[in-house]
This record gives C-alpha cells, structure tokens and sequence, in this order.
C-alpha cells in the first residue's frame, strides 16, 4: 500500500541540473511515488536569484534562506546541485543533524571531504548519495558499491570529462589546433566561460578521487591524485600518436598494485591504441572500464554531463534514499575497511613517447640512448618525426648523421615501462644535453 503523507524534497540549486530535477519531479510525479511507494513533494528550493525566471518552477518555492530552508525538520530528503565546498558542506552536515538524507552532485566537495560528510551521515542515521558526482547519468557509482561489492577490483579507467573529450576529439578528426578546439566547445556550450577545472583536470581528479575510494575500499581524496591538464597538448601531439595508430585522451586511471598493497590514482593526457574501446568515444561523451577479478572487464557509457543526464543520476539517488525512508534503515556508506596506501605518481609503471628537438651532427642518437641506460629505461623505438624512420638504439644508427637538411632534426622516442620517476628523470638529463635543443612533447603511453 502507499504512503499517504509525501515524503518532503528540498532542492538547494536551480541552475541547468536544479531545474531539471524540479521539472521531472513535477512531470513524472505519479511515476516516483509507484516506484518509491510514497508521493514526494518539493518543499522549497534555495537560489541566490528568486527573481529569474525559472519555466514550469512555482515562485512561492522559492527563498534565499538555504540554512532555514535545510532546519525546518519536516525535510526527508535535500537534494544538493549548487556545487562548490562552501556553503555547500555546511549546509550538507545541517541537513544531517535535522535528519535529512542527502542526494549530491557535488564532486570537489565529496573527493575533499567525503570521509567527514560519510561518518556525519552514520552520526546522524541517514544517508548519502551521490551517483550524480561522477560521469552524469552513467550508472557507475552504485555497480562500484553494491554490484561488485563482492569482487576484488584491479583498475578503473576512464574518459570522465566532457568538454576534454570534445575538444581532443575536435583536434584528432579536424587537426585544429588546442585553442581553436576550445573556442568551438565554448562556442557549443560544452566549455564553460572559465574552463579551467576541465581542462586543468581538476574536474577529473576530483571524479578519480571518488572512483579510486569505492572500488579499493579505501579512503582516497583529490590531493592523492596526480594530475594534468590538456593545455599543453598540441596539434603535433595528436598527429604522432597518429602515425602510431593511436589517438589522444584525458583519462582517469586508479589501479591496484600487482600484489594488492597499495594504489594509485592519477589524471593525465595519454595516447591509447585506435584499437582499444576507450579510442572510439567521441564528441562530450563518457566512458570508464572497470576491470575486477572475477567479472573480468566492465564498459559503462553515456553522456556524463548535461542538464538531463545528471538530473536523472540525482532522481535514481533519490528514488533510493525516499525507499530506505519508508524503511526505516540507510543504504551503503563509506568502505574504507582496506586501508592500501595510496602511492604516488614517481611510483607509477607506465611508458613515455617523447618528442626531441636535437642538432644535426653525428653522435647525437648515441648521447641519446645513452642517457636512458643510465635511467634504466629501455627504449623501444627511435624515429625520425615525419620522415624516413631513424634506426633504433643500438642498431648502429648513431655512427651517422641524421638524414634531414639544416641544422636540427626532431627525434620520437617511445619507452617501455618503467617508473615514472625514471622516466622524469631521463626527460630531465636529456634537456642538459648540449645536442637537444628542447624537449618539444612529452606524453604517456596507455591502454596496450
């Protein structure tokens, strides 16, 4: 039988998420309350401009008074999409204290402080939810938590922004350069006015945080991950992994140690093979594979950002909190039993693809090969860019002079596995090198 009384929904936001939240509420109200076994009803919703006006948003919902809106004590559920740390955090632990349950979209904040917002929700008996965080509407968060609960998981990998995917996309299928990749993405609305938590990978980071916490059981928070932008990737860069039959990412990769010790998390440009999945995602959509022991390799897909897409991660969340209400209990919190070490990134085994500017004289790919050995870092090709392939290291290649005219010529190395920190330090002595005159690109190497 159903609940009679509505179960009472307070929105703190109504912006392009808010809104759409508010209007599938109201749209698909009948449908919510078969499927939660109560009606919900929205109670308020807290916005700086109660003058704007919102389409299909009732006025008298609206107020200014956030705090108020979170203590009046007749609120079940508070549905958080106004993003940021503060005041969102004290607003968050407010409702809690009133017994609230809260819904979130609010990735900074739950990868800075998801561990204290965690145990002030078991403090408080209620729950906390928050699929909408990470890649919008694609279902991740709660097969990380609930369906793979008891498998052992090995490496999240993932596309999980947007506006980089569209703009490395951009530059990969027209050669446009970086700034005019960005301009069309502002000019489209996939790039904000100041785009510099997406393409400084702060978005991303914030998201690895997240994901990297759920799948190790361990706490995890963005100052654990090592991150890059895609500022510095350039229409050179796109063109090379071309010629090496792969395209450029920003990806998200949290992986488990070989011997289940430790972690890592880290967000950074990569080259990945044309041939693997995560190559053929285009435009502004997401996708992350999920690699666990025994349910082998896992692809989620989908728009990971928009209005609709994360309203409808943020009303699946709030299906879920509305049904553990009428129950009486709380769903899944934090799992943090594993306690692995989050490693840093100089412990990272990945590989390299190098470009150098170098002078035109004999000896120089000897220098080369050279500052490698004594990184330990293997090579395992040298090329000449954009013309007749150099012989690798150790062929003899470099007795000669290289084949081009003038006084430079621009070498690629590409590096098997090693340490990061290796490989840093490798890039480093290859600079003082009086034969290279600049490192040109340095890029990682993923996905083989």
């Amino acid at each position: 039988m159903m609940r009679t009384r509505p179960l009472k929904v307070a929105l703190l936001g109504c912006g392009v998420v808010g809104s759409e939240v508010a209007r599938i509420m109201s749209t698909h109200a009948d449908d919510l309350a078969a499927r939660i076994g109560a009606p919900v009803e929205l109670a308020g919703i807290a916005v700086r401009r109660p003058n704007r006006v919102r389409a299909g948003v009732a006025p008298e919902l609206l107020t200014t008074d956030a705090t108020a809106l979170v203590k009046r004590g007749d609120i079940d559920v508070v549905i958080e999409v106004i993003g940021g740390i503060e005041p969102a955090r004290s607003l968050i632990t407010t409702a809690f204290e009133h017994g609230a349950s809260v819904v979130s979209a609010n990735k900074a904040l739950l990868a800075a402080d998801g561990t204290a917002l965690h145990a002030a929700a078991v403090e408080a008996g209620v729950d906390l939810y928050y699929e909408a965080a990470v890649a919008g509407a694609i279902p991740l968060i709660r097969p990380l938590r609930e369906s793979l609960a008891g498998d052992r998981v090995d490496r999240v990998l993932g596309i999980v922004n947007g506006t980089t995917n569209f703009i490395l996309d951009k530059m990969d299928s027209t050669g446009a350069g970086y700034s005019e990749a960005l301009d069309e993405a502002t000019a489209l609305g996939y790039a904000e006015a100041d785009p510099t938590a997406d393409v400084e990978g702060f978005d991303a980071a914030a998201k690895a945080a997240i994901l990297a916490g759920i799948a190790f059981h361990t706490r995890v928070t963005i100052g654990d991950v090592h991150r890059e932008g895609i500022t510095e990737v350039t229409a050179g860069d796109i063109a090379s992994a071309k010629e090496m039959g792969c395209t450029v990412k920003l990806l998200a990769i949290c992986e488990r140690s070989a011997d289940g010790s430790s972690v890592t998390a880290r967000v950074h440009p990569a080259m990945i093979p044309l041939t693997h999945p995560l190559a053929n995602v285009r435009g502004a959509y997401n996708a992350v594979f999920v690699e666990a022991a025994a349910a082998g390799r896992l692809m989620f897909y989908g728009p990971g950002a928009g209005g609709s897409p994360t309203a409808s991660a943020v009303l699946g969340d709030l299906v879920a909190t509305c049904r553990n209400k009428l129950a009486n209990t709380t769903g899944p919190g934090e799992s943090a039993y594993a306690r692995l070490t989050v490693r840093p990134m100089d412990d990272v085994v990945t590989r390299y693809h190098i470009s150098l500017d170098v002078a035109d004289k004999p000896g120089v790919l000897a220098q080369v090969a050279t500052v490698f050995a004594e990184h330990q870092v293997s090579i395992d090709t040298v090329r000449q860019q954009g013309r007749e392939q150099s012989g690798g290291a150790g062929t003899g290649a470099d007795e000669g002079r290289l084949a081009v005219d003038g006084g430079e010529a621009s070498l690629v190395v590409v590096t098997h596995r090693a340490p990061d920190a290796a490989l840093a330090a490798t890039v480093e002595a290859l600079r003082k090198l009086d034969t290279v005159r600049g490192v040109a690109s340095i890029m990682r190497v993923e996905g083989e």
